[in-house]
């Protein structure tokens, strides 16, 4: 019996519902952004870290509301880095166990991560900002940088940059449009 045809050169296979289950929950999935922190912040190294959460607070992630405005990351003398002030809205169909919106969460990050970051905070200028909240993989996790604060004239030269290149890029699609 011979085959007229090379293996697998056929058509694509078509992925199975659970296929596509499967890829759409270990897709990437943003919940909240910190956009200040990059206005306020020159970003040096970032880590990913995750989350230890109630299952409330799960849930009402995965309705997508949270909010990084005015969080921050601590250190404290256990050598174990806490997020503060991250705001997780109490999930609707919860019951008397509901979590505190505003509570402190534990972040999970490996031991040498945690001194390696400690260090360079107990450094002069530096800080730790939750940048990203998203879902990897069915688990939350948080992108967190060490980042160096920007003074005012910073802030304004990098807005001015920003303005610069959309005006760039403008004039360039013009010039496009014109030509082509």
């Amino acid at each position: 019996m011979a085959s007229s045809g090379r293996a697998g050169q056929g058509k694509p296979k078509k992925p199975t519902p659970g296929e596509r289950a499967k890829a759409a929950s270990d897709a990437h999935k943003t919940i909240a952004r910190n956009k200040k922190a990059r206005h306020d912040y020159f970003i040096e190294d970032r880590y990913e870290a995750g989350l230890a959460l109630t299952g409330t607070e799960v849930k009402a992630l995965r309705m997508g509301r949270a909010s990084l405005t005015e969080a921050w990351i601590e250190i404290d003398r256990n050598g174990e880095a806490w997020l503060q002030g991250a705001h997780i809205p109490e999930y609707l169909q919860g019951t008397w166990n509901n979590h505190a919106p505003r509570r402190k969460r534990k972040l999970l990050l490996h031991r040498a991560e945690l001194a390696k970051l400690a260090a360079r905070v107990a450094a002069k200028g530096f800080t730790i900002v939750p940048l990203e909240l998203y879902f990897l993989g069915g688990r939350a996790k948080l992108e967190i940088a060490l980042a160096r604060g920007k003074q005012d004239w910073d802030k304004r030269q990098a807005l001015r940059e920003a303005q610069d290149n959309r005006e760039a890029q403008r004039a360039m699609a013009a010039a496009n449009r014109r030509r082509g």
